[in-house]
């Protein structure tokens, strides 16, 4: 693990909203590394700020105060372009609401980053149709949103995420509108990409079944880090948190 670095870095993050004349501090100063290759869950209660900082994390939106790092490259220094640059191209983005475009095709959905990046037309997709084998749905490549089933969007999602080879998949409660079974395959899914392409994983979720597959669990408890578990640490408390759902 020597050689191990850390692909993101947040330092001394506020986030503050303006909610008429109500000043809301979501985050308070945030500090985190992840390293290369992990599996992590951003976990915590709704308005514990786990959200803004997966915004921050992904280039969604810029902090008040503080830095997030991208491969030691401070993002909020990047101009519109160079932004749109990186999150095509480093960051591979999984959302709740598997965010497809409903008059395209699985296959459609997969290419497009891919043709935003610059890909010709047949590459991508001999690559589309390889990343929908990969997530288990290379017989549904001409299937549009409407005609496959929840857990099956997600699958395409996910191979839309891994489009452009990214160094990070972010996933926003990727299980939040499956069945337990199916947000299952998904964690399972996620897991195995992680550990077999290198990617690091960051998922903010309330999913305590993400415990099982995490190399690390962020907790955020009032826009502040609460602690942070290994997998070695969570494997003891496992059992009594498995018993809480």
């Amino acid at each position: 693990m020597s050689n191990t670095h850390n692909i993101v870095r947040v330092s001394d993050v506020t986030k503050k909203f303006q909610l008429g004349k109500v000043a809301v501090e979501a985050l308070k100063g945030i500090n985190l590394e992840i390293a290369a290759g992990n599996y992590i869950s951003i976990m915590g209660p709704s308005g514990s700020g786990k959200s803004t900082l997966f915004n921050m994390i992904g280039g969604l939106d810029k902090p008040t105060s503080g830095k997030v790092f991208i491969d030691e490259v401070d993002i909020a220094q990047l101009d519109a372009y160079e932004l749109a640059w990186l999150r095509c191209r480093k960051i591979g983005y999984i959302f709740q609401t598997f965010n497809l475009i409903q008059v395209m095709t699985a296959l459609e959905n997969v290419t497009l980053p891919m043709t935003f990046a610059g890909m010709g037309n047949d590459a991508a997709v001999k690559k589309g149709i390889q990343l929908l084998d990969l997530v288990g749905l290379g017989d549904r490549f001409r299937h549009k949103p409407s005609e496959l089933s929840g857990g099956q969007q997600q699958r395409v999602a996910v191979a839309r995420a891994l489009a452009n080879d990214p160094s990070i998949i972010l996933a926003d409660e990727p299980t939040g509108n499956l069945d337990l079974s199916t947000g299952e395959e998904i964690i399972a899914l996620l897991k195995e990409l992680s550990r077999e392409r290198s990617v690091t994983v960051i998922s903010a979720t309330h999913d305590f079944k993400m415990l099982n597959v995490s190399d690390q669990v962020v907790w955020i408890r009032d826009g502040r880090v609460d602690k942070i578990e290994d997998r070695d640490e969570l494997s003891i408390s496992l059992g009594k948190i498995g018993t809480k759902e």
